[in-house]
């Protein structure tokens, strides 16, 4: 394991196998073309990008991330994580869509791969190797590494070492943190949410619509809602789908925002594995209301997040999927029943929700490598039942949203963009070339 200080001299000691996380278990039952599990993140450099600094950038890096350096294997009971000794996976131009499927077998049996265009590095990573928080910190490594490649003259003072800060734990902290239920487990009741309907875009196509603006003034317009970032942006979302698809009229089922929650601050982890939960944020219009306000969705939607975003609800989240993981005689059903009867049940819930949104944080770089990099964001693949989906990140003072769709109506991005834009933040549009007539 590497400690502060030590060089690219050390790599990071890894036993030949381990275990998947509870939430990656999921993953690679459900993963096709079509629900890729895959999301991006990519830095915006200053230049463009130098395709084999990159590479080299890359050899040198992955070395010491061991839950980057592993392939999936089948069992007889549960799919596990075998180490990869293939050579590092190539580094490419940007040649598909964000969040496309990794085939293995053609990527060097890797379950990410780091591509490029223009002045952008992208990382994408199927889910089964970690969350966001890992694929910020190996983002981050890779920029450095590259960065002093780049520019040796103006990083001299730089050594090639991993960033003192960085953890390399590999824990299962849900089962680190799972509490054997002394009561019957709570029960999570779900019901059918509103779908987003709509012509899809051509060919696979998946349009991007980004939007950059200003912490400080998006937290002046918080302020006047006495709310956080991310409850206005949740808000904000949720009004969107409302005003931009429902058109202000009401549903008999309720809008259901997804927000998966880092549970590393709640529990004290720093493992590099998934370690997340997701909570829903509801709001059901009524026909009886003629029309709802932004204010009154933000009230609704921050209400439903105060009350799941609490230590005694996560302790019941982790408790109630680790239960199911810890179960005896499920342990003992062979890994293609498991498949079957997973596929099932995530096949009867794709109905429950309507949209994701995430907010990966702030990722603050080390003060000689911030000039050469302009911003960050990320994106999140489709899964099934939801078309549309948003993700949010922070840098130097931008905070960026970005929502990947594969839907040709923009109304829901619109709609969102406008909210804040009247409540005073002033927005930069970007978009790929799906939507540029959009």
């Amino acid at each position: 394991m590497i400690i502060n200080g030590v060089s690219f001299l050390s790599k990071d000691i890894n036993t030949a196998w381990d275990k998947l996380d509870n939430t990656a278990l999921l993953f690679p039952v459900i993963a096709s073309e079509n629900m890729t599990n895959v999301y991006r993140i990519f830095a915006v450099m200053t230049e463009e990008v130098d395709r084999v600094l990159l590479q080299e950038a890359l050899n040198r890096v992955l070395p010491h991330f061991s839950v980057f350096r592993m392939c999936l294997r089948a069992g007889l009971f549960w799919y596990y994580f075998e180490e990869n000794k293939k050579t590092t996976p190539q580094v490419r131009q940007e040649y598909a869509y964000p969040g496309a499927y990794i085939n293995k077998s053609q990527n060097h049996n890797y379950m990410f791969r780091v591509t490029y265009y223009g002045r952008r590095i992208n990382l994408e990573v199927f889910h089964v190797l970690t969350d966001g928080f890992g694929g910020i910190v190996f983002l981050k490594e890779l920029v450095y590494q590259y960065l002093r490649l780049k520019y040796p003259e103006a990083l001299a003072g730089e050594k090639d070492r991993i960033s003192p800060d960085v953890y390399f734990d590999k824990e299962d902290s849900y089962l680190k943190n799972y509490k054997k239920p002394v009561k019957e487990r709570k029960k999570y009741k779900s019901s059918h949410a509103v779908t987003l309907h709509g012509e899809k875009l051509m060919g696979g196509a998946v349009g991007v619509i980004q939007g950059s603006m200003r912490i400080d003034l998006l937290k002046a317009a918080c302020k006047k809602y006495g709310v956080t970032i991310n409850q206005y942006l949740v808000g904000a979302y949720t009004y969107a789908i409302y005003k931009g698809y429902l058109h202000s009229r009401g549903s008999d089922v309720p809008i259901a925002c997804c927000v998966p929650v880092n549970l590393r601050p709640f529990y004290d982890s720093h493992t590099m594995k998934n370690f997340f939960a997701m909570v829903t944020a509801e709001f059901q219009p009524q026909e009886r209301i003629e029309k709802y306000s932004f204010a009154e969705v933000l009230e609704i939607t921050t209400q439903s997040l105060k009350e799941q975003i609490t230590k005694e609800n996560l302790d019941d989240i982790i408790t109630y999927n680790v239960s199911n993981e810890q179960n005896f005689i499920l342990r003992l059903i062979p890994l293609a029943i498991k498949n079957i009867a997973i596929k099932q049940v995530y096949e009867a819930s794709r109905h429950n929700s309507t949209t994701t949104i995430t907010n990966i944080g702030n990722i603050e770089l080390r003060e000689p490598y911030k000039p050469f990099v302009e911003n960050f964001a990320c994106l999140l693949s489709m899964s099934a039942g939801q078309n549309m989906k948003g993700s949010v990140c922070s840098y130097n003072g931008i905070l960026t949203v970005c929502f990947s769709s594969i839907l040709s109506d923009t109304s829901v991005q619109k709609c969102f963009f406008q909210t804040l834009t009247e409540d005073g933040v002033e927005v930069v549009l970007q978009t790929n070339e799906v939507y540029e007539d959009a």
